[in-house]
């Protein structure tokens, strides 16, 4: 008989679901699955804390459009996972968390680590369960993936008890790959759209995270080029239209709201993030396309709401709004972004020092190429970045989501690096966020990934600190002070390579030399405290 433990079907079954990378940190509990990884070609990367794990995990996910896989330990290990989670939850990710668990035959009796874990991580998942039988390991992780995967991408957490690990079986046969078919727009729905989109003067087209889960970009292209529609993206969809595109705007998105009388919001939910469906034309109609019914009048009430695939829905409308253009309204809108650009321009010549985080941004702009990933960590920095850097390709820019949990940085770009390793991956990131997984250097160091980190340090948690100063004073103005401290001589210490500056002159040599290198690398960049004060645009902190 080939007998084979729990780990080694785990291993099995990610193979054949197509996983490459485990991501990890160590833990008596869940050791045999290392030894199936190894069996079975998966690679095993093991970060300093699980949060990371879960992080790096979750960038696998988004990058490969294929669940990313996280193995924790139980107990602590599963609790400090929780915040990758949530964040994989708000973001759309299918990540998946197998976590370790205390032997059934103990349960509730107090064992080493034992908690509700399922019960714990059931609130923002798609899905918590425990296998309790080996031989049930392959339709358990079937069904994660197909949790994962389907509808909503989204995390799920599967616990596997010790034994349920150790026990050797007769192996089950391994399930095929999950895959999710398309789903086809129902046709009452677009002949509504038809009609809508067929009368409408000014138009505008929010591009959300599922057309880049449903590799839509060229479907998005060809629409908004055969009708001039105005394209804005969110989330995961930016880069499915290249931002250098003359369709494609950023700095003018609220301005277009008010004017626009239809909306076609197509995987973008009506958050903060575009004022929960309020500050609209009130006369204006909206289209709301989503792979989550629950999602679907969400804060607003859609005058047509579907759900439906993102790419096969684009290539409807192309092909049944022939002959529609809206090019008065196109010209409209691109002469309002011009002159919101014009004025961002005068910031990013700013020759302040320390550095304005638009003169910040616009010292990254040559190293934005097609083989180059970016990653944002922070606030007011990477909310400066957004503005002036152009994303061309989808899957380009990687940022936490929604959630606006900081320090993606580090385990972001390790997944990123160990997937493409003949790409530059730059993380843009505060001093704030770096100090929040920044030991994970020495998991890219260990791992020879050539990542490169650029901090600007305006030694304080600068998006909370403006804000707060206007309100009391900079005498009251607590808890958002940091040290200046040196954070590329921590990367130097970690193996790394690091350097500081504090002109804008400073950046782009330093990040020449540190791709150059080779090696993980920091460069540590003076920053203007009230840099965004001065350009009028800070962002608020709370929405």
């Amino acid at each position: 008989m080939d007998f084979a433990h729990g780990g080694e079907l785990v291993a099995r079954a990610l193979a054949a679901q197509g996983v490459s990378t485990l991501y990890t940190l160590c833990g008596g509990h869940i050791a045999p699955i290392y030894e199936g990884c190894l069996n079975n070609e998966i690679a095993v990367i093991d970060f300093r804390h699980e949060q990371a794990a879960g992080h790096a995990a979750d960038a696998h996910a988004r990058l490969t459009r294929n669940v990313g896989v996280a193995l924790v330990t139980a107990g602590p290990g599963v609790t400090d996972a929780v915040t990758a989670v949530a964040n994989a939850y708000q973001a759309r990710s299918p990540l998946l968390l197998l976590g370790g668990a205390a032997p059934l035959k103990t349960k509730g009796m107090g064992a080493l680590q034992e908690m509700p874990q399922t019960e714990m991580l059931r609130t923002f998942t798609k899905d918590s369960f425990t296998i309790e039988h080996t031989a049930e390991i392959p339709a358990g992780l079937q069904r994660a993936f197909q949790a994962a995967l389907s509808g909503r991408p989204g995390p799920v957490f599967v616990e596997l008890p010790f034994d349920v690990l150790f026990n050797a079986i007769d192996p089950p046969p391994t399930l095929p790959r999950v895959t999710i078919a398309p789903r086809e727009p129902a046709l009452p729905a677009l002949q509504q759209i038809f009609q809508l989109m067929r009368s409408a003067a000014a138009p505008v087209l929010i591009a959300g995270s599922q057309v880049y889960w449903d590799d839509a970009a060229a479907a998005l292209r060809l629409l908004t080029e055969q009708t001039g529609i105005p394209v804005y993206t969110n989330g995961a969809g930016r880069g499915t239209l290249p931002m250098n595109h003359a369709h494609c705007f950023k700095a003018t998105r609220s301005q277009a709201l008010r004017q626009a009388d239809v909306v076609l919001l197509i995987g973008t939910p009506l958050d903060f993030r575009l004022k929960y469906g309020r500050d609209w034309n009130p006369s204006g109609r909206l289209i709301q396309v989503e792979n989550d019914l629950q999602e679907l009048n969400h804060n607003r009430t859609a005058d047509v709401a579907l759900v439906a695939d993102a790419r096969l829905l684009l290539e409807a409308l192309a092909e049944g709004l022939q002959g529609i253009r809206y090019d008065a309204w196109l010209e409209t809108v691109t002469t309002w972004e011009a002159a919101k650009r014009d004025q961002q321009a005068t910031w990013e010549r700013l020759e302040d020092t320390p550095v304005n985080h638009f003169r910040f941004a616009a010292e990254l702009r040559p190293f934005v190429e097609e083989d180059t990933i970016l990653i944002g960590d922070g606030g007011d920095i990477v909310s400066a970045c957004a503005k002036v850097l152009d994303i061309g390709q989808p899957g380009q820019w990687l940022d936490p989501g929604p959630l606006g949990c900081l320090g993606v940085g580090a385990p972001f770009a390790i997944a990123a690096q160990h997937l493409f390793p003949h790409k530059r991956v730059l993380i843009i990131q505060g001093d704030g966020s770096f100090g929040l997984n920044g030991f994970e250097f020495d998991t890219a160091v260990r791992f020879k990934l050539p990542i490169v980190s650029i901090v600007g340090n305006d030694a304080g948690w600068g998006q909370i600190r403006g804000p707060q100063v206007k309100m009391v004073g900079p005498d009251r103005a607590i808890a958002t002070s940091l040290a200046p401290t040196r954070y590329d001589q921590v990367v130097v210490a970690l193996g790394g390579y690091g350097e500081h500056g504090e002109s804008a002159g400073d950046i782009g040599p330093a990040l020449r030399r540190a791709f150059a290198s080779g090696k993980p690398s920091c460069i540590d960049i003076a920053l203007d405290p009230a840099g965004m004060a001065k350009t009028s645009a800070s962002m608020p902190y709370i929405v």
